[in-house]
């Protein structure tokens, strides 16, 4: 019976790495494995959808990315639905897109575009060009994108739309990028992956706090009666994830995790593109309203508590040869380890992602939230008017 005599320190150990377990259990079983359980939902016909097909109006913002629109507006212009129209708004030199554009407005008489003036200051370039299309939208239904995102299918629109109810003024929609096999791509696909499952899954949850504007849809309507960006015009963000914080609510916010219906950018070639992406996110993530930030942050801080007690229970048992202590931390690690990846390859795969993760989830499971906390201080150390309009 000595295997099961276990002093203070072990005793102490067990019952946090269990505890932790279970707060982690507790995380993805019952939140952030709701992507998959959604989707099976409607295959089975219990989620209820808008037979009308409205006519909407896609605004593209663009920034001088002549060849990525090139790549990406034909996918728009060739979906499968009745009526609807694409607004272009070029925030950049105007002539760059001009002749691509004034070109493609002969061939589809459903295009339009414009750009923002260059004299414009002040305000946040993204904001006035978003608003710019708005103010230009015919439609009451809007989907925003970039022109970088490429629909995955031609029943983009189609998807989103069926979310179009009564009570529906916001659909959310996932983006990711397109797949990289360097270790900058398969670290960035992760963190994208899990961040989105976050915010989408609260969403499922009825607790929506962000979006992203790389596919998203909102009422017209919604837009005027939130007064625009108006609560965060100093920002030079803020355009989709505030915007969907101050004005979703669990009953007017829907989200549409098809495969048919996500936008793919670009794999990013760089790292500081992407560190540069995150810190500004740092600076409007903080002016997030409801509890799901620091519900979230629970979420890490257990994670790497969690890791701390299971290898040190492990370490305890093999230091005073206790197997059964050190067999214990093991198999709590093992059990974490197998229903994360359940969890995250099932969202993957629900999401369209053919990326899967194995021998890398314990890493990226690591590096993930230390590379969090390594933007939050950065951000703390730039000058804070890098991130307010110019």
């Amino acid at each position: 019976m000595e295997a099961f005599a276990f002093n203070a320190t072990e005793q102490s150990l067990l019952i946090a790495a269990g505890v932790l377990l279970m707060i982690q259990a507790v995380y993805y079983l019952t939140l952030y494995n709701r992507i998959s359980r959604h989707n099976r939902s409607v295959r089975q016909g219990k989620v209820h959808f808008c037979d009308e097909l409205p006519p909407l109006s896609v605004i593209v913002c663009t920034h001088n990315e002549t060849q990525n629109l090139q790549r990406c507006l034909p996918a728009l212009l060739a979906q499968d639905y009745p009526q609807f129209e694409v607004i272009v708004i070029n925030d950049g030199e105007k002539n760059e897109n001009e002749p691509y554009l004034s070109q493609q407005e002969k061939l589809h008489n459903n295009l339009y575009h414009s750009f923002v003036p260059d004299s414009s200051r002040y305000i946040s370039r993204k904001k006035l060009a978003i608003t710019l299309g708005i103010r230009a939208a015919r439609y009451e239904w809007l989907v925003l994108t970039e022109g970088n995102c490429l629909p995955q299918s031609d029943q983009w629109l189609r998807l989103l739309a069926r979310n179009f109810t009564p009570r529906t003024q916001i659909v959310l929609g996932y983006s990711s990028y397109e797949r990289g096999e360097s270790w900058l791509h398969k670290l960035i696909d992760f963190d994208n992956l899990f961040t989105s499952m976050r915010w989408l899954t609260f969403a499922l949850a009825g607790c929506p706090y962000m979006g992203s504007g790389r596919n998203l849809a909102y009422r017209k309507s919604l837009f005027f009666s939130q007064k625009g960006f108006s609560a965060h015009l100093d920002l030079q963000r803020g355009d989709d994830d505030l915007f969907v914080n101050q004005a979703a609510t669990p009953e007017n916010t829907r989200v549409e995790t098809d495969p048919d219906a996500v936008v793919r950018l670009p794999a990013l070639t760089h790292a500081h593109e992407w560190t540069e992406e995150k810190i500004n996110r740092n600076a409007t993530a903080k002016l997030y309203k409801g509890i799901q930030r620091w519900t979230n942050g629970g979420e890490t801080a257990s994670r790497l508590l969690f890791h701390i007690a299971w290898t040190a229970t492990v370490a305890m048992g093999i230091l005073h040869a206790h197997w059964l202590v050190a067999g214990s931390g093991l198999l709590a690690g093992i059990i974490r380890l197998t229903m994360q990846a359940i969890v995250i390859n099932g969202t993957a795969k629900a999401l369209g992602d053919k990326r899967t993760y194995s021998l890398t989830l314990p890493l990226f499971d690591l590096l993930q939230p230390l590379q969090s906390l390594n933007w939050k201080l950065r951000y703390q150390l730039r000058d804070k008017r890098e991130f307010l309009r110019k």
